[in-house]
């Protein structure tokens, strides 16, 4: 692997020494570096845990933070090695960042109840794997091909399951006991077996109602245990375990991110058995989001508007609170995908370990000094910590000893990610801004489906917005490879060609407020586009901007789209029958036109270029009625005579009554008490 230790330093400002093997002959200049008591950056991860074990033997160094970052297979294992110093670069500077600030964490309490669902025979075998460190229970659903072991070792339900809820430390489990055998009555003694003339009992000690005829020898046989008894009325149980382990072929929980604590073991493969043994005690995790209630767009006046962070969550996680207005949000199930923070339109929802803020920081950071190091065309190629970084190291070493394989090339930089589903449009136009001409999303099949089709759309909606602008090629894309066997297409798709980015890198931070930071990204490349229409057309699903149409022979000025307006986009002039528009603050969440009672309005996704998108604009004005009594303006013209036309025919409004309508609220109150026709309680 070729390296530059002086240009590198040039770089970074920094004096840099080359090591060929640190982590053998040259550990004592590692264990220099840690005396001095200074953060350390390890160019290298395969020996991470050596290093860990060496710093631990070191006097002093126990409490200085180790980084490591891979050049070898991201960059030095490449046909493009030899011009892969920008990036060399970049990745060292984003490795000196400090980390993420502290979050807010959620709690796990195991005390190692384990419930084992499935036939008798296999769920008694797992439980002797791991009833040495877990207090287990079993329910039963048949006996199997051999039936339970005669000598009862473990407590054993049975019957019709109806509900399985919760997560590690907090499963609810509720069934219905309808089965004539209580099997804590029973004692195995195999007589009621034995006994039934149609073999409706099997091993599992449960009798079967299709087969049984009703000769109840099996009572007679059970004698003094009583275990049997065929009037006992169906009971609706429920316990309450830490840990689930599921030997059905159908799992309990339907969403594909189960939660933390469940776990689906086919007899074969061992690491869902490893895992369980160690799930007892307290267990803590980032709470990976940040509700801001009042900028949600889920509800308003019990319509429902924006759903996407409900339809997109793949733990079930997230939950429409009808009472409140608004989405909820299950930390305990949440598993830190951060999806649901890319399809909100508003940023109600925010990624919080780590920020958007922190994101855009290690964005800059890279992009910055890749181009400082007199990189061109720089790509991110963004990718999980786990699949995703394999994949990419697979890749590297591939291209080390074949001929054929390019590797990762030179203008690519590999940005690891708790999941790639976390950013949208947002950071990536701000990637964009800040020197980036490709943003591409590593998708290796562990992300859920709507997870693939969310950051599509996304990228459809960032994509056509830089188009418009006049920015030429491809962006974004997603790229897929799920394991070695794709390494030849995924080695193809990172020599695709660059596409054009900006001449000025942008200096503004992106901000914990999603909204702003799409504001302060668009207002630069805007300003650096090669052409500007007045308004750029955007896809009609997944876009945070847009318009509003009104159909103004329908409109009739009632405002009760401002009303359920979340995001102030649509307002009302306190002087004059208008409705007003600011498309700067539209959301595209459709709460407007659900709530329209002429059905009136219409969503226009779409991203107008002038000053007036951030300006108020009139998009319907009426004719004020002016009251038939004292003159004044109360309502619109177009309104009272709808009404007067729709009650016209009604009993109650005829004569006097009609006529009260088309007066103001003073002017009514008035009319029915000088109105001598009137019925009063003091003629009574």
């Amino acid at each position: 692997m070729p390296l530059e230790p002086k240009g590198l330093g040039a770089v970074l400002n920094e004096n840099l020494t080359q090591y060929s093997t640190l982590c053998r002959r040259e550990v004592g200049a590692f264990q220099q570096a840690l005396a001095k008591g200074e953060e350390v950056v390890v160019a290298c991860t395969q020996e991470a845990r050596l290093f860990g074990e060496i710093a631990g033997q070191t006097e002093g160094a126990t409490s200085v933070p180790i980084r490591f970052v891979n050049l070898r297979e991201t960059g030095g294992w490449s046909k493009d090695a030899g011009k892969a110093l920008p990036k060399m670069a970049a990745l060292l500077a984003a490795a000196r960042l400090p980390e993420p600030e502290p979050v807010p964490t959620v709690t796990y309490k195991s005390a190692g109840r384990l419930l084992i669902i499935g036939p008798l025979d296999a769920a008694e075998r797992a439980a002797e794997l791991l009833s040495d460190t877990l207090d287990v229970t079993i329910f039963s659903t048949g006996p199997g091909r051999d039936g339970g072991m005669q000598e009862r070792r473990y407590p054993v339900l049975g019957g019709r399951i109806e509900q399985l809820t919760g997560w590690l430390g907090a499963f609810e489990f509720t069934w219905q006991s309808s089965n004539a055998i209580a099997l804590d009555l029973c004692t195995r003694c195999n007589a009621c077996i034995a006994a039934c003339p149609e073999g409706a009992i099997g091993f599992d000690y449960q009798i079967d109602s299709a087969v049984c005829q009703s000769h109840r020898a099996c009572v007679k046989a059970c004698g003094v245990a009583g275990a049997i008894d065929f009037t006992r009325e169906p009971q609706r149980e429920s316990e309450t375990f830490d840990l689930v382990l599921d030997l059905r072929a159908t799992p309990a929980f339907a969403q594909q991110a189960r939660p933390q604590g469940y776990f689906m073991w086919d007899g074969q493969d061992p690491r869902a058995l490893i895992e369980l043994r160690g799930l007892v005690g307290e267990f803590e995790k980032p709470k990976f989001f940040v509700y801001k209630q009042k900028l949600c767009a889920h509800s308003r006046n019990e319509k429902i508007g924006c759903n996407a962070c409900v339809d997109v969550c793949s733990a079930s996680a997230i939950s429409s609170d009808y009472e409140r207005q608004q989405v909820k949000v299950n930390p305990n199930l949440c598993v830190g995908c951060g999806a649901c923070t890319t399809v909100c339109p508003s940023g109600a929802l925010s990624f919080a370990y780590p920020r958007a803020s922190e994101q855009g920081v290690k964005f800059k950071t890279l992009l910055s000094t890749y181009l400082r190091a007199g990189g061109k065309a720089p790509a991110l190629l963004l990718h999980s910590q786990g699949a995703g970084e394999r994949l990419i190291g697979d890749l590297g070493r591939a291209a080390s000893v074949d001929r054929d394989v390019r590797g990762v090339p030179a203008r690519v930089i590999p940005v690891p990610l708790w999941h790639t589903a976390s950013l949208g449009l947002d950071v990536w136009l701000s990637a964009v801004a800040y020197g980036a001409s490709n943003v591409w999303v590593l998708m290796t099949g562990e992300e859920a489906p709507q997870y693939l089709e969310a950051v599509r759309t996304q990228m459809d909606v960032a994509q056509a917005i830089l188009n418009g602008l006049g920015y030429q090629g491809e962006h974004f894309r997603i790229l897929h490879a799920r394991d070695a066997r794709d390494l030849a297409a995924l080695d193809a798709d990172l020599q695709a060609p660059s596409a054009q980015g900006v001449t000025k890198a942008a200096g503004f931070a992106v901000q914990a407020d999603k909204r702003a930071t799409l504001e302060l990204a668009l207002d630069h490349l805007l300003g650096q586009a090669q052409q500007q229409p007045a308004v750029i057309p955007l896809p009609a699903q997944g876009s945070p901007l847009g318009a509003v149409a009104v159909n103004k022979d329908a409109c009739t000025l009632c405002l009760s789209c401002v009303n359920a307006c979340p995001a102030g986009a649509l307002q009302d002039n306190p002087n004059a029958p208008q409705l007003r528009f600011i498309e700067k603050n539209c959301v595209q969440c459709g709460l407007c036109v659900k709530t329209c009672p002429e059905k009136a309005l219409s969503l226009v996704p779409q991203l107008r270029l002038d000053a007036q998108r951030k300006e108020p604009v009139v998009i319907n004005e009426m004719q004020p009625y002016a009251c038939v009594r004292c003159g004044k303006p109360f309502g619109t013209l177009k309104a009272i005579e709808a009404m007067l036309g729709k009650l016209a025919g009604h009993a109650m409004f005829q004569g006097a009554a009609l006529e009260r309508l088309k007066m103001c609220g003073d002017c009514r109150v008035i009319d029915i008490y000088t109105d001598p026709g009137e019925s009063r309680i003091t003629d009574l």
